[in-house]
């Protein structure tokens, strides 16, 4: 029987249109501390303790994370290619353990730009045996569309553009 629950491993995808150039969006991701401003895993804990390391932004700039809601785990940009391209080695270690890749990838479309937040790795037994309850995508594809809405207001603003 094929489906999520057989699967080896998970991917969850979404994507927005922003009425402002790659350059403008690319540093809002590139940077982890530019992420208060638009994620919405930023407004989960008020508590949230974070701690930064490595370079301000690119490869090799990392976020560990401690919070009651959130839990705690570490990301880190393993590929920077402005504007077009982001990589993000994401290691959870509570409330569960997974190691898992984010991407956003950016994309000239009309007179903006498309971002595509996705996030992909392996199926654990913990995950397959959730997945009989809901899926990575009903569970992390809504936070990602508020991510996205989130980072097309800031973006289209300090690009001056009207947001739609």
């Amino acid at each position: 029987m094929a489906g999520p629950i057989n699967s080896d491993t998970f991917r969850v995808e979404r994507s927005i249109v922003i009425d402002a150039p790659a350059q403008a969006i690319f540093p809002q991701i590139d940077d982890f501390r530019a992420w208060a401003d638009w994620s919405p895993y930023e407004k989960m804990d008020a508590n949230l303790a974070k701690t930064y390391s490595g370079p301000a932004s690119g490869k090799g700039a990392a976020y560990a994370w401690v919070g009651r809601k959130a839990g705690s785990g570490r990301m880190e940009i393993v590929r920077s290619d402005a504007p077009s391209k982001i990589v993000i080695q994401l290691d959870f270690s509570k409330p569960m353990t997974a190691h898992n890749t984010a991407e956003f990838t950016l994309e000239p479309q009309g007179g903006g730009t498309k971002v595509t937040w996705a996030m992909h790795g392996p199926n654990t037994l913990m995950s397959k045996v959730m997945g009989l309850f809901f899926t990575m995508d009903k569970l992390v594809g809504p936070q990602f569309d508020e991510g996205l809405a989130s980072l097309k207001r800031l973006a289209e603003q300090k690009a001056g553009a009207v947001s739609t």
